[in-house]
C-alpha cells in the first residue's frame, strides 16, 4: 500500500521498530532518566492513553520520515541511515539542547532523551530501508 512513494506498510513496520526501541532505551536508563526529569516513579507509568499517543506520534514520524527519505534520495537503508543522522543531530538534538537549557533542565535529562530520538531515527532508517522499498 503506497501513498505519494511511501510505503504504508513499512511506516507502520518503522513505527513499532521505533516504539520498541524506546521501550529498550528508556527500559535501560528509565532510572537514570526519572532522576533528571526531577520525577517520582509512579509518575513515570503511564496510561494506556499516553502509550497509543506516544504510537500514533511515532506511527506519523516514520510516515513523514519515509517521505522525505524517498523524495531526497531514494529509499534504501543506506539513505535512511544518513538521513537519520542528518535529522538527529542537525535538527532534534540541537532543539532538545534549546528547550532544556530554558527550562533548566540537566545535560542528563539531554542527552537520554537525545539519543533515544537519535535511535529512533536510525531505527525508523533501516526499517525504512528495508520494507520501505518493496512495493506493498
Amino acid at each position: 500500500m503506497m501513498y505519494d512513494g511511501i510505503n504504508l506498510i513499512g511506516a507502520f513496520v518503522a513505527a513499532v521498530g521505533s516504539f520498541v526501541f524506546g521501550a529498550l532505551w528508556y527500559g535501560l536508563l528509565g532510572k537514570t532518566w526519572t532522576k533528571a526529569a526531577n520525577l517520582k516513579a509512579d509518575e513515570t507509568k503511564p496510561a494506556i492513553s499516553t502509550m497509543a499517543i506516544a504510537f500514533f506520534c511515532q506511527f506519523v514520524m516514520a510516515f513523514v520520515f519515509a517521505g522525505v527519505i524517498y523524495h531526497v534520495a531514494g529509499t534504501s537503508v543506506r539513505t535512511g541511515l544518513i538521513s537519520a543522522i542528518m535529522l538527529g543531530v542537525g535538527i532534534i538534538f540541537p532543539t532538545l539542547i534549546a528547550n532544556h537549557r530554558f527550562q533548566n533542565q540537566p545535560w542528563t535529562l539531554t542527552f537520554i532523551d537525545g539519543g533515544h530520538w537519535i535511535g529512533v531515527l536510525l531505527v525508523q532508517g533501516v526499517l525504512i530501508g528495508l520494507v520501505g522499498d518493496f512495493p506493498a
